[in-house]
């Protein structure tokens, strides 16, 4: 007698490789990575409008009283009485305006004007600047809080109420901060 060993039958192969599934792994893998790279992308770029948004809040002009701040007025221009028409309207809106001439420096005034201030009246100054927008800044070495307005050649005329009040209201991102 001859023994016989038989074998298991042979399954034939299911015809699956491993190549496509791993291929369509990495495919999602990446695309995944993508999508998490363009959240944090614009996660960012939130937080840098956020952050510019607060230094513009902390720069915004302070609020002050008009009848605490004393400013003179300076004509720097060609055209006669302009100081005098600018005192009369500051003092309409209730600033201290004791004295109104032509500038007597001589400096150069381009623009609609400058506002001139020691270290004691940078408050002020940056009060005053809201009722002339355009107006340059010039810190000196003075060591009273008395501001000066020096209209240029420019000048239109001063903001409006509408606009002094918009200047210097805090920006309503200024929560967020």
């Amino acid at each position: 007698m001859t023994l016989r060993t038989e074998r298991p039958p042979v399954r034939p192969r299911s015809g699956r490789r491993p190549l496509p599934p791993l291929i369509f792994l990495l495919v999602l893998a990446v695309a995944a990575g993508a999508v998490w790279w363009n959240v944090l992308q614009q996660d960012s770029e939130r937080k840098a409008e956020q952050a510019a948004a607060c230094a513009s809040a902390e720069a915004a002009p302070p609020s002050l009283d008009p009848t605490t701040v004393t400013v003179r007025v300076f004509n720097a221009t060609d055209e006669p009485g302009l100081a005098k028409t600018v005192r009369d309207e500051l003092t309409t809106r209730g600033f201290n305006v004791p004295e109104y001439a032509n500038d007597p420096s001589d400096r150069e005034v381009t623009g609609t004007g400058e506002v001139r201030f020691g270290a004691r009246g940078k408050d002020a100054a940056a009060f005053l600047g809201a009722f002339l927008p355009d107006a340059g800044e010039y810190p000196d070495t003075r060591a009273t809080a008395q501001v000066d307005l020096v209209i240029g050649p420019e000048f239109t005329g001063l903001a409006t109420p509408e606009e002094v009040a918009a200047a210097l209201a805090p920006p309503e991102d200024a929560a967020a901060c």
